[in-house]
């Protein structure tokens, strides 16, 4: 019996390692798909485009939630002039989160 509960311990563990493991992924490929978004938005040429949405892929490990995300963006749109809003940011976070749950999901 104490194998049976042991088994299933393990399952539980196995599973909730791979949510974790999921869920990483999502939020990084939300982040990135944010990235590629606003950079074109802050007029970035092309060579800068991937590796501005890696800083916004790194942002995202500062505190849990996406406040530190939105203060990354936030601060890059002050600093470029760009016309973009909060609620524009939070908005694309929310579209992409989606986008990037098909994409995950679908792997």
């Amino acid at each position: 019996m104490s194998d049976t509960f042991s088994d299933r311990e393990k399952g539980f563990e196995a599973k909730f390692k791979l949510d974790q493991e999921t869920e990483f992924k999502m939020e990084a490929r939300r982040n990135k798909l944010l990235g590629l978004w606003l950079a074109e938005k802050l007029g970035l040429s092309e060579s800068e485009v991937e590796a501005y949405a890696g800083t916004v892929i790194v942002s995202d490990l500062e505190e849990p939630g996406i406040e530190d995300v939105v203060r990354k963006c936030m601060a890059d749109i002050e600093k470029r002039g760009a016309n973009v809003s909060e609620q524009d940011i939070r908005g694309k976070i929310e579209e992409f989160n989606g986008e990037a749950h098909k994409q995950i999901v679908g792997e």
